[in-house]
């Protein structure tokens, strides 16, 4: 039976970076951020994106998130991948659980999620999972 938790994160913080520049073309950098979960989903996020910075202002990243913490009524740790794009003043973002990276409680985890995050300080996410 699938479980849809939601919560809300707000980013600790952002250390971003340029790997590769070129004149003409785009942009790209890598950025280590940490975040904090609050609700269903509770603790913390080490995340790593690669970026892609476009000249019309929007951009793409992948990034891969290992949440240490609390997911529902359990804890451990998981590993999400990320995929999304930043456009208009909004970034979003779907993501999933990599099958066989949960720990402790967690083991067997399974899921997709997503969270579309502006310039407010805590962003909503949503997960539906459940597991094997």
């Amino acid at each position: 039976m699938t479980t849809q938790a939601t919560a809300t994160f707000e980013i600790r913080s952002w250390d971003e970076k340029p790997t590769n520049e070129m004149e003409g073309g785009p942009k790209l950098t890598r950025a280590s951020v940490t975040k904090a979960y609050q609700g269903d989903i509770e603790g913390e996020g080490t995340l790593e994106y690669l970026l892609v910075y476009l000249d019309d202002g929007t951009a793409g990243f992948i990034g891969l998130e290992r949440i240490t913490g609390r997911i529902g009524e359990r804890s451990g740790s998981c590993v999400l991948q990320h995929s999304g794009i930043f456009e208009g003043g909004l970034a979003k973002s779907t993501w999933s659980v990599i099958p066989g990276s949960a720990t402790g409680e967690l083991h067997g985890l399974r899921g997709q999620g997503k969270f579309d995050a502006g310039h407010e300080e805590r962003h909503p996410v949503t997960l539906d999972y459940d597991f094997e």
